[in-house]
């Protein structure tokens, strides 16, 4: 058993195929399968199952699959760590951000952290607050920038930069011309949605709560997957809905839309840097993190 066959293990268990594992780490299927082999031979039980064109661990591969992904982790956190202190900061980086952040946050971040550290490479993953939040519990990803506080034992997260939501409408919305509307006000009007995960969603969906209003009254039949398809139907009058005012100050800026205030509501929240408690993190991650503090 070696490390470069636990590496080959996992890509089949995350691809589900054996197939489809070859085509990502660039190898032929029979090696793949070979590699495998060797792996149950030494075991001398069987790691992984072919249900038709699925591929599934065994119990022995769930088990082998944990302890692969800490070796591998573990691996490339030593190396890092050599590179690092060699004076040459090289290697790889797996970022994970919700909507806004994954959007507008981490890209400003990305930029200037590159130019500093050339030999980083970055993979930016983006997704809802929850995607996020179980791809870094799964070790796909090693630091997340999501919209919510997350109530998760495996989760550690501390703020990051603060967020202002207001009220978004269309400028020939009957409300375009007003600085701030009541919130009993909302219910009157068609709301757009986000999916459950959303961050911004549950922020939104807590704060009338706190304020002493049923949110479950909302007229919210439309719901929309991101902050993009929001935005264009507002613009498109599907409905109107509170965002994020860094998702759309392009086209606040060009007249395209309006931002309202809502009287009695806490609107406020923050982006939060979450990590896994049970991971150590690499060299590399820490200097992104101390990057983002200082930049943001």
């Amino acid at each position: 058993m070696d490390l470069w066959q636990l590496y080959i293990f996992v890509a089949v268990v995350e691809n589900k195929s054996f197939s489809r594992a070859a085509g990502a780490i660039n190898l032929s299927q029979p090696t793949v399968s070979n590699h495998i082999k060797e792996l149950e031979d030494y075991f001398q039980c069987r790691l992984l199952d072919r249900l038709g064109k699925i591929t599934e661990p065994t119990k022995a591969g769930k088990i082998l699959y944990q302890y692969s992904k800490k070796l591998l982790a573990l691996r490339d956190q030593a190396e890092s760590a050599l590179h690092d202190f060699l004076g040459r900061t090289k290697g790889e980086l797996f970022i994970g951000g919700s909507t806004i952040p994954s959007g507008y946050i981490i890209p400003r971040l990305i930029g200037p952290f590159s130019k500093q550290f050339p030999d980083i490479s970055i993979e930016l993953t983006a997704g809802d607050t929850l995607q996020i939040v179980q791809e870094i519990k799964k070790g796909k990803i090693e630091l997340g920038i999501v919209g919510a506080n997350i109530d998760d034992p495996q989760i550690k997260q501390e703020k990051l930069v603060a967020d202002e939501m207001k009220l978004i409408v269309p400028s020939n919305h009957k409300w375009a011309k007003k600085t701030f509307i009541d919130c009993s006000k909302l219910f009157e009007e068609k709301f757009i949605a986000r999916e459950k995960g959303s961050g911004t969603w549950q922020s939104i969906l807590k704060s009338m709560q706190t304020a002493g209003f049923d949110s479950k009254k909302i007229n919210a039949s439309i719901t929309m997957g991101n902050t993009v398809s929001v935005i264009q139907g507002i613009l498109n009058n599907v409905g109107i809905s509170i965002l994020s005012t860094i998702a759309v100050r392009d086209d606040i800026d060009k007249g395209r839309l309006k931002a309202l205030s809502v009287k009695g509501l806490d609107l406020n929240r923050f982006f939060y840097l979450t990590l896994s408690k049970k991971r150590t993190l690499s060299p590399i991650c820490k200097k992104f993190i101390e990057f983002a503090r200082l930049a943001l």
